[in-house]
């Protein structure tokens, strides 16, 4: 797969409503796998949502909001009785907790499958979507480069014991994991990160990447490689969708390596440190761009190339 190709994304979308101090509830669309999608369809990419909304006045703006940036919705994704909400009350730091009023599934799929299947999140663990998914990518690793990231939501996925075994399944399913820190820390508590990550890839990625906020990234490779890089210098606005634009850079930097596919899962899983380190400090500048403006908007390729703010 080359830069510019197709991607289908597994999962929700939402309206995230946002609370600071101080100011008025502002509404912003939201959720992990959308937001993954219109990063991906900013740096040019061809990108089909499967996703879950209602056919109301806030499902109309999900709809509005995804296909202004060239995302493709699969038909069925207005199922909803109504469009799931989540409350983010932004702290000092500009960090989120989220309140969530939300029901997931997906529609029926096409057979044809794009080199590139994402999913992550709620959707991917919260029935009847979970079992949907589960069964969609099965039938996609055939094909398809399959990419995953837990973005685990406590307040909503139940016990971490329970959360963390529905979320390894996917692992084992995946050829790419993005997860951050403090999703660790909840679906192991008291285990050492680097051991958790381990663990993760000997059941069957590529690639396993891990967010650490301003201290960076680390990648381990099924090739026994370990990569981190420095998160880049700027002034944060918020943290809103900052983990969904690096995994979206994580796909669109794999993607300009030439490395995914199922045609090209060998060659993914030998990747080699220098293509790795590229492929996160990519993704990282990425992440940046979107932490210094508010909400979840990521940049376009054209605004990659200006100067950090």
């Amino acid at each position: 797969m080359s830069a510019g190709s197709s991607v289908l994304v597994l999962g929700e979308s939402l309206i995230d409503i946002v609370e600071r101090a101080g100011q008025e509830p502002a509404e912003h669309v939201g959720g992990s796998p959308a937001n993954v999608a219109v990063g991906l369809a900013r740096l040019g990419h061809a990108v089909e949502l499967a996703t879950w909304f209602g056919s109301d006045e806030r499902g109309d703006r999900v709809r509005a909001h995804l296909e202004r940036d060239g995302v493709r919705v699969v038909p069925g994704s207005d199922g909803a009785a109504r469009t799931s909400t989540a409350l983010a009350r932004l702290d000092e730091s500009g960090a989120a907790d989220y309140v969530f009023d939300i029901t997931c599934d997906l529609p029926d799929l096409a057979a044809h499958v794009p080199p590139v299947v994402h999913t992550g999140s709620i959707s991917a663990v919260l029935e009847p979507a979970a079992t949907k998914t589960a069964r969609l990518l099965d039938a996609a690793a055939r094909a398809a480069t399959i990419t995953y990231d837990p973005n685990a939501r406590p307040a909503i996925m139940g016990s971490a014991a329970a959360a963390r075994e529905q979320v390894e399944a996917l692992v084992a399913r995946a050829d790419v994991v993005k997860v951050s820190d403090e999703d660790v820390a909840w679906l192991a508590p008291g285990e050492e990160l680097t051991a958790v990550l381990r663990g993760w890839l000997a059941l069957g990625p590529a690639l396993v990447v891990v967010t650490r906020g301003g201290e960076g990234a680390l990648a381990l490779t099924a090739a026994d490689g370990e990569v981190s890089v420095p998160a880049p210098r700027v002034t944060v606005a918020d943290t809103v969708g900052a983990g969904d634009s690096f995994m979206a850079g994580i796909i669109d930097g794999l993607a300009r390596a030439g490395l995914l596919g199922a045609d090209r899962r060998e060659q993914l899983r030998g990747v080699d440190e220098s293509t790795v380190r590229d492929v996160l400090a990519h993704a990282a500048r990425i992440a940046a761009v979107t932490v210094s403006r508010h909400g979840a908007n990521p940049p376009t390729t054209a605004e990659l190339a200006a100067p950090l703010p």
